[in-house]
């Protein structure tokens, strides 16, 4: 019994000075990824961080900000797309458990062949399939009723706008508010551009139009 208790508060000991050893040995290591290709820095957002040969890591954020635990002496994997991939190792003889780096990356420009995709394989296919094309006057006039003005503006009245369009009509519109903030807006009185579209308004009949809805 005196014997196994011994053994226990050696082996609760030895944990101990381990743990101690690890916690030492741990860094929280934070930093900046920016781009030291030109005289100005930019951040580099979503860079990939990588602690080798440990198969785990982290990325920076927007503003290209990163922190993680890492070991001394562990080596850092910096890689992102369009960037040349830099390795920094961190110090062994630090005395504090906190490090900060700020890591510059230069950009890597791969200039790839140019590409030109075509439908057809050569000019004399496209001649082929050019002739063979159905143009039958049934689908003529399908096109026709298609391509109509009527039905045109039926679809534009009908279709749902989506969210982006939606977000782009009201910010052109804050855009329009604030162009004239402070001051009053100008009278298009002699403004050539904003007579031809009256006219334009006044002969597609909207103007009638809304009258009539009235």
């Amino acid at each position: 019994m005196k014997k196994a208790l011994i053994f226990t508060s050696f082996m609760f000991c030895v944990s101990i000075v381990a743990a101690q050893q690890l916690d030492s040995n741990l860094i929280q290591f934070s930093g900046m990824v920016l781009d030291g290709s030109d005289r100005q820095l930019y951040p580099i957002p979503y860079t990939n961080i990588l602690v080798k040969s440990k198969g785990r890591g982290t990325y920076s954020d927007f503003k290209g900000f990163f922190s993680i635990v890492v070991e001394k002496g562990d080596t850092i994997i910096f890689s992102a797309l369009g960037y040349k991939t830099v390795e920094f190792e961190i110090p062994t003889d630090l005395k504090e458990d906190r490090y900060s780096l700020v890591q510059l990356m230069t950009q890597d420009a791969i200039n790839l062949p140019e590409t030109v995709v075509f439908p057809w394989p050569s000019r004399e296919h496209f001649k082929l399939e050019f002739l063979a094309m159905d143009v039958t006057p049934e689908l003529q006039q399908i096109a026709s009723r298609n391509l109509a003005n009527e039905a045109l503006a039926k679809m534009r009245d009908e279709v749902v706008t989506d969210g982006n369009e939606n977000a782009d009509y009201y910010l052109r519109q804050q855009a329009k508010d604030y162009y004239h903030i402070g001051q009053q807006a100008p009278m298009h009185i002699f403004n050539p551009i904003q007579w031809k579209k009256f006219f334009d308004a006044w002969k597609r009949g909207d103007f009638k139009k809304k009258r009539d809805n009235k």
